[in-house]
Order: structure tokens, then C-alpha cells, then sequence
């Protein structure tokens, strides 16, 4: 079997095992301020066992491809939500749970304006801007206890782009 991922783009239905594609598609729910403003409401699953929502700001370096995935993680306790603060595409991974563990990883590229929401147990990638800044906000549990689990594969996986 191949080790190498490669990205495809991310759909609310391909992504939909996984969380919350969170975006302005479609028409907004609300007209409000105004007139002045489409609101697209309670787009993310927020689920925390325990604790409170935070919001944590999140400046990352950006990334370049070929990427090496050598470790995924996940949060037991809450979901969590990145949502960049430019209007760069960021690569998402995850990896659907088989037994406790992560399988073979999917990578998938968001378009300028989405974010995403990892259902609480997803494993996932870290966060992996492919431009610079990578300054996100992130939406997740805040609370006692470790809700932190990190798998580290024997053999990385190459995340390669489309040909």
C-alpha cells in the first residue's frame, strides 16, 4: 500500500464523518444589522464533556509540500474548531478510529473563508496553514484533565498535492 495522501478538496459530506465544515454556503439563515448582513447560524457541533468553551488564538508556521504525517491526535473530552483569521486555504487531516486507533489518514485543502470543527474523539492532524500567517482562532474545551491523545505512526505518511 501506498504511503502517500493526496489532498483533495474538502466537501460538508466528505468531511461530514469527521465534523463540521463550517462556511457560507448556501443563503443565509438571517438578514440582520440592517440589512447589512447574511447570518449563516450554528454551523459547528460543540460538544464538551465537562469544562467550558474557550477561544484560544493559534499562530502557526505554514507548511510545504510534500508534507511528512508522522502523528495525529485527538481530544476525548471536546470538539474543537479552527477558523483562520486570513482568507488562505489550510490543509485539514484525519484519520477515521479503528479500535482506539487511527487508520489510513485523508488530507483535504479548505477554500478561502471555511473552517472546520472536529467532532470530539476525531483524530486528526495538527494545524497546518500552507500560507503565512497562520493565525487562527480555536474554539475548544477548556477544563481540568488531560484531553490529549497523540499517535505516532511507525511509518509517516507522504501528503502529496494533486497532479
Amino acid at each position: 500500500m501506498s504511503r502517500d495522501i493526496t489532498i483533495q478538496p474538502i466537501t460538508a459530506e466528505g468531511f461530514a464523518p469527521f465534523g463540521d465544515l463550517i462556511d457560507c454556503a448556501g443563503d443565509p439563515d438571517k438578514i440582520i444589522n440592517q440589512g447589512q448582513c447574511g447570518r449563516y447560524h450554528d454551523r459547528a457541533q460543540l460538544d464538551f464533556s465537562g469544562g467550558r468553551a474557550g477561544i484560544s488564538l493559534f499562530n502557526a508556521n505554514p507548511r510545504a509540500l510534500p508534507l511528512l504525517l508522522d502523528m495525529v491526535e485527538r481530544h476525548p473530552d471536546g470538539s474543537q474548531a479552527f477558523v483562520p483569521m486570513t482568507q488562505a486555504p489550510f490543509l485539514v487531516v484525519v484519520a477515521p478510529d479503528e479500535g482506539g486507533v487511527p487508520g489510513r489518514p485523508l488530507a483535504f485543502q479548505t477554500e478561502p473563508g471555511q473552517a472546520v470543527n472536529f467532532y470530539k474523539g476525531t483524530w486528526h492532524g495538527v494545524l497546518t496553514p500552507l500560507h503565512a500567517p497562520g493565525l487562527f482562532a480555536v474554539i475548544d474545551r477548556i477544563g481540568e484533565g488531560a484531553n490529549l491523545e497523540e499517535h505516532w505512526f511507525a511509518e509517516g505518511y507522504r501528503i502529496i498535492a494533486p497532479r
